[in-house]
């Protein structure tokens, strides 16, 4: 059966606007989605950023993540250093309010990117504490104790391999700390080496003296009369040779 010209133009543009009207709608309900890690635990499904937050089975439940510094100003507030900061495709940030302050860790996504933050941070500076983890640059602003904001950095941990493809840029500077930490060993144990023999040949050196200065003694003491003339006759001036015995006949 043919339709007529003008029924088959309503049909198509009654199919284009239904299919706008599809694209529209995924699009605002992806767009209104809550952010979803790119890295899950597989064991407790909650994300493994998440997981690295201190005391996170409690800070799980007011913390946020997401992929855009922006959105978290929503915990620490308008801070100047996150506009000195870029968060590459493929990193993403954790922030959660703690008594010691408000703590934001964010995971670059290579260590090049977590260098060029670093040197961003340490070049700009500001009223917060920082530390660079591995990957990870982690703040605490609106300190109350610094002390304590250390001491919740100081649960923050690593854990991840990084594995260069090609060669390590920071080979030169490993091999330097290993020689400078195995070179400092080397010191240290030479020079107590060198302590323990030389207090052991003292202290054997001592006894061995003792030992023989006694055993001299006693032999002395058996000895009625002492001479150095090796038995020959000698003038004895210092009364320790016995007179001389003449023979009568």
């Amino acid at each position: 059966m043919l339709f007529p010209k003008t029924h088959a133009n309503s049909r198509t543009i009654r199919s284009v606007i239904s299919a706008l009207f599809v694209c529209f709608w995924a699009f605002g309900t992806v767009s209104g989605q809550e952010y979803k890690s790119q890295e899950i635990s597989e064991g407790s499904g909650i994300p493994v950023l998440i997981m690295h937050l201190p005391e996170w089975e409690t800070a799980k439940d007011r913390a946020i993540l997401t992929n855009e510094l922006a959105k978290t100003v929503a915990v620490v507030g308008a801070q100047p250093i996150l506009t000195k900061i870029e968060l590459l495709p493929g990193g993403e940030a954790a922030a959660a309010d703690y008594p010691a302050g408000k703590l934001l860790l964010i995971e670059h996504p290579s260590p090049q990117a977590a260098s060029a933050a670093d040197q961003a941070v340490l070049a700009t500076g500001g009223e917060f504490i920082y530390r660079r983890i591995g990957n990870y640059s982690a703040f605490v602003f609106d300190v109350n104790d610094a002390a304590a904001a250390n001491a919740l950095l100081d649960q923050i941990k690593y854990e991840k391999t990084v594995q260069w493809l090609g060669e390590d840029p920071f080979l030169l500077q490993k091999i330097e700390r290993y020689i400078a930490m195995t070179g400092a060993d080397v010191a240290v144990s030479t020079v107590l080496f060198i302590g323990v023999v030389v207090g052991l040949a003292l202290i054997l050196g001592i006894i061995a003296g003792i030992v023989y200065f006694r055993f001299r003694e006693n032999q002395r003491a058996g000895q009625a009369a002492f001479s150095d003339a090796g038995g020959l006759t000698r003038i004895n001036l210092d009364e320790l040779s016995e007179p001389l015995r003449l023979d009568p006949n």
